[in-house]
């Protein structure tokens, strides 16, 4: 019998290139799309079984609650391709993502959904679901790769094959022990190669734009969701330099991020940048690049993805998704630990994740603080 996968599926090209690639290799598939909503008519929908999660549509491929674009291009695929799909309601763990999306920015931190995406529902929720349909492993479209260790009881994580496309950063968060049920078909592939990929499968997504929003914010006006989410008025205030000295007003200090240089709303001869956010004053404070600098970072929410870690180590460390690692010493002290970078960070955010490198392989991670 051939194992059965349930895949994730987005209605995007990766994950309907990951569905070709399963299927050429000999695996069940079952595609997956999951819902941040309620569901417009309950009544429609049925489920798996005692405890089961609740599906709105399935083998039939019938509209049901699933009206989105990408729910509906995730169902042509399963059509064209011939395996069965699934549209669950996940409004509930949506609303986990959402509510700490909201309050991390009313904190004065940068959140970063797309990793609580991944450690709460594709590989929390996700895995639920294939285990109550008897499936064996799990499927992503996401750009990294697993690789087999002598000597070690679970693969590693590493790297994807396109460096501009690698995912690996987001994926820290994934409990160790499911890596054995874990497959990532595209990433072994670089992004042109995945879209001839569908091409060929006769896939109308194989051109299809990569998302760049956040999917429960569509208009990616993510500043009026928080003020709209939280119910809050008032977070406007006071921008001011490194002297306490106010140089202008802001709209609302969730409008920004540690280092960010534009739409500050003032100009200077040098270049200004965010180093702080006091969301108990509602306070910005901007600074020179000088200021922004940092050696050291203290990190929390720790995850790690090797049989052993030591208190004290080297590696290489990225601060951001698109950040560059670079050369740091790692302390660790229980659920906390200490990074000191061999050079300047510029940018070292709060709320979002420091993950930690050896070559190519993710050895964890956890939350800047």
């Amino acid at each position: 019998m051939p194992r059965r996968v349930v895949l994730a599926m987005s209605g995007g090209v990766d994950s309907s290139a990951a569905a070709v690639l399963l299927k050429r290799q000999g695996y069940e598939v079952i595609g997956l799309f999951m819902r941040s909503g309620a569901t417009e008519d309950e009544t429609v929908c049925a489920t798996a079984g005692k405890n089961a999660l609740p599906i709105l549509s399935s083998k039939g491929h019938k509209q049901g609650c699933c009206s989105a674009s990408d729910a509906a291009d995730a169902r042509r695929v399963a059509d064209v391709l011939d395996i069965p799909f699934y549209a669950l309601n996940f409004q509930d763990a949506f609303g986990r993502i959402k509510d700490y999306f909201a309050d991390e920015y009313l904190a004065g931190r940068t959140p970063n959904p797309c990793v609580m995406c991944n450690n709460w529902l594709k590989f929390g929720k996700l895995w639920d679901f294939a285990r109550q349909v008897e499936a064996d492993a799990i499927a992503t479209g996401h750009y990294a790769q697993l690789r087999p260790v002598p000597g070690e009881d679970r693969p590693a994580l590493v790297q994807g094959a396109d460096d501009s496309k690698d995912q690996s950063y987001v994926l820290f968060g994934i409990t160790r022990d499911l890596l054995d049920h874990i497959i990532f078909p595209v990433g072994g592939y670089e992004k042109p190669a995945i879209r001839e990929l569908a091409r060929e499968a006769g896939l109308r997504v194989a051109d299809k734009p990569d998302s760049q929003e956040i999917c429960f914010i569509p208009d990616n006006d993510y500043a009026a969701f928080v003020r709209r989410y939280r119910h809050v008025d008032e977070m406007s205030g006071e921008l001011v330099d490194t002297a306490g000295n106010v140089v202008g007003r802001h709209e609302g200090y969730h409008h920004f991020t540690i280092g960010q240089r534009r739409g500050l709303g003032v100009a200077f001869g040098t270049p200004r940048f965010v180093v702080a956010i006091e969301p108990e004053t509602k306070r910005v404070v901007i600074g020179t690049q000088e200021v922004l600098a940092r050696r050291e970072l203290e990190a929390d929410g720790l995850n790690w993805l090797v049989p052993t870690i030591p208190a004290h180590f080297a590696c290489r460390a990225k601060i951001r998704y698109r950040h560059a690692s670079a050369d740091a010493e790692v302390s660790v002290d229980g659920d906390r630990m200490h990074v000191r970078f061999a050079a300047d960070q510029f940018g070292v955010t709060p709320g979002q994740a420091v993950v930690l490198y050896e070559g190519d392989r993710v050895l964890g991670g956890g939350w800047i603080r």
